[in-house]
């Protein structure tokens, strides 16, 4: 089966076509080699996909005939991504909350409605 489809079919690309455009681009890594998407994949291969920032490290266990569901994805691949890749992101998650509060910014409908009452209650005061 090409990398391609396998990646697509074990559902890290959500179209073949961003596989094949991921392997276009040297994203994919067959036994430590930048492949084209027409590579085949056999069993016991070692895939390394970048995706999101993190590379993803992979051993194909079998072929599927076609797409699987999400269930089924152990069946073919055993995931070996170290936890070390998953860090940078969580503490990426942590800045993006330091950064920007929930509800700075524009003002959501709710605090609008708090802003309006505040206005009418200091008119109606004087």
């Amino acid at each position: 089966m090409r990398v391609d489809k396998f990646l697509w079919s074990t559902r890290y690309f959500k179209t073949r076509n961003m596989g094949t455009n991921a392997c276009k681009k040297g994203h994919v890594q067959v036994n430590n080699q930048v492949v084209k998407p027409a590579r085949e994949v056999f069993p016991l291969d070692k895939i390394i996909v970048r995706k999101n920032q993190i590379n993803y490290e992979l051993t194909v266990l079998d072929i599927p005939k076609s797409r699987v569901g999400a269930k089924l994805v152990d069946i073919y691949r055993v995931d070996t991504t170290p936890k070390e890749a998953f860090e940078p992101n969580e503490l990426l998650q942590y800045s993006k909350d330091y950064y920007r509060k929930k509800g700075t910014g524009r003002p959501t409908k709710k605090d609008r409605r708090e802003i309006d009452g505040y206005l009418v209650s200091s008119d109606s005061e004087e």
